[in-house]
């Protein structure tokens, strides 16, 4: 709706609480179910003023923000920081050498080792998966004539670098554990990250299947994956583990009817909390009634059509086909179900314009900034409920610039450097964007003209002019990016079906303790 410069009052609690109480006066406190904030302490103190206050909406902190923060506690660990840094200094040197990166992708066919990703440490772990995929290969490649009868076989780097993928015993072992420890949590990481479905009702399950698939890829010896699972408990029960999570999890029937549901007293603390804080009184004894029709598979829970639904429908979808006589459940089921739980899709509205906010900051000031990402963003959310796209990549997002710790080099930016296109006032007039009948605007079903989540073409849209008068044409040439690179071997699909967590394909070696110093 709009951005807020609280640039010298970012770190106060008390004001980002006044920004955000502002906001849900503005829309109106029947309409807010949930505030998503990163997990920063003045975020989190003005999330709880915020609950205070307002007596029915909910504070969360980001899944996804959140999960970032376990991989990069696992990251610390001695096994995982060590493996990291060597393996960062095989990428920066293959990546830093014209001759030796096209020497790599001849004995790769074209593969890529670096695999950016939405966070910093997704992409680290990531990158690992693709450098053991590449193993075979660029064993080859530092064993080949070629790279030996090379200048850079000579140099201190090439024989570092050589050693270590050649000689090392460990390296490829512990590259190995790595990917087993963190590969299931990147699938969570990309499930909470997406925008194209609501995963509020799978996080739940998510985060113990996570756990349960690292304590498999650890063989069930505890002793590998026990401060693996103790890092991922350190943040998510004091951080991640809400009412809000505890009662998508029973409302979602995908899982409610499955086998392996836990209904423990905790989940339906959860969802009692949750009803108790957003429904009046003769709502919540409706519902509390209607909610033994659910547990019994009762009326239409029960038919055969429902039951069959259960994978096949999204929980809201099927909410809203099969709740309708339990209509205060229904209603109540489908708010939380429909909820996200990251807050990353708001925080990439900046991606697209921070290098140049950052250089040019007095020549590209809020008001303009503001209407540009209002913009975008509001176009992004109309093209992908027109057409939404299959096996989409919610995590490898194109335009995230490049890790400087793989590689120095950077692409260039997305936007023109040349702001003189910036100048025309009537472009920032987010009154007059506001009130643009999205009928005014075709929309383009060509791939070639989608609106992705980090770019976007428009030729000659007529912008309204704030005095009334004729509108000014721009025509701003913006070249797409191609985000729709395949990740089969992550395993998740945007389909009805409860998203699966994949392990590393290959069979290696156990690691030996030794390994686990």
């Amino acid at each position: 709706m709009k951005s807020i410069d609280a640039s010298d009052t970012i770190k106060n609690g008390e004001l980002m609480f006044k920004y955000l109480d502002e906001v849900v006066e503005e829309i109106g406190e029947e309409n807010v179910v949930q505030v998503i904030t990163d997990n920063a302490s003045n975020y989190v103190n003005a999330g709880m003023r915020l609950m205070e206050k307002r007596s029915r909406l909910w504070w969360t902190p980001c899944a996804a923000h959140c999960i970032d923060l376990m991989l990069e506690d696992i990251g610390k660990l001695n096994v995982h920081a060590t493996t990291l840094s060597r393996a960062r200094q095989v990428v920066k040197f293959i990546y830093g050498h014209t001759w030796v990166l096209s020497l790599m992708r001849t004995f790769t066919k074209n593969h890529e080792l670096i695999r950016l990703a939405i966070t910093r440490f997704a992409t680290a772990f990531l990158t690992l998966q693709s450098l053991y995929k590449q193993k075979q290969a660029l064993i080859a490649m530092f064993s080949s004539e070629k790279w030996c009868s090379s200048t850079w076989a000579k140099k201190v780097e090439g024989v570092k670098t050589r050693s270590t993928v050649l000689f090392d015993p460990n390296f490829w072992l512990h590259v190995a554990f790595c990917i087993k420890t963190t590969v299931p949590l990147v699938s969570v990481l990309r499930e909470v990250d997406s925008e194209e479905r609501p995963a509020m009702g799978y996080i739940y399950e998510l985060m113990d299947s996570a756990k349960e698939k690292i304590a498999f890829n650890c063989r069930g010896m505890e002793r590998k994956y026990g401060p693996i699972w103790r890092k991922i408990d350190a943040r998510w029960t004091p951080q991640l583990h809400r009412p809000l999570h505890a009662a998508c999890y029973y409302l979602n029937p995908q899982l409610r009817y499955g086998d392996k549901f836990s209904n423990v007293d905790e989940v339906r603390k959860g969802l009692f909390e949750c009803m108790d804080r957003m429904l009046d009184y003769q709502e919540r004894l409706k519902a509390d009634i209607q909610l033994d029709s659910y547990d019994q598979t009762m009326g239409e829970f029960g038919s055969r059509i429902a039951i069959d639904s259960r994978t096949l429908r999204s929980p809201t979808s099927w909410w809203m086909r099969f709740g309708g006589s339990t209509p205060e459940l229904q209603k109540f089921a489908i708010r939380v179900l429909s909820l996200t739980c990251s807050a990353s899709g708001c925080e990439r509205n900046w991606s697209t314009f921070e290098s140049i906010h950052t250089k040019k900051r007095n020549r590209l000031e809020h008001q303009r900034l503001n209407a540009l990402v209002y913009v975008r963003y509001n176009t992004r959310l109309r093209e992908r409920s027109l057409q939404r796209k299959q096996n989409v990549d919610p995590i490898l997002v194109e335009e995230i610039d490049s890790d400087d710790e793989w590689i120095a080099e950077k692409e260039d930016p997305l936007l023109p450097l040349d702001l003189c296109w910036l100048q025309e006032n009537e472009l920032f007039n987010v009154d007059a964007i506001r009130v643009v009948s999205s009928n005014s605007q075709e929309t383009q079903t060509s791939s070639d003209h989608m609106v992705s989540s980090h770019s976007y073409k428009r030729k000659h849209n007529e912008v309204p002019s704030t005095s009334g008068g004729k509108g000014k044409e721009k025509e701003l040439n913006l070249t797409p990016i191609d985000e729709d690179e395949d990740l089969d071997e992550m395993g998740i699909h945007d389909s009805g079906h409860f998203p699966t967590i994949d392990t590393l394909d290959e069979d290696d070696d156990d690691l030996g303790e030794e390994d686990l110093s």
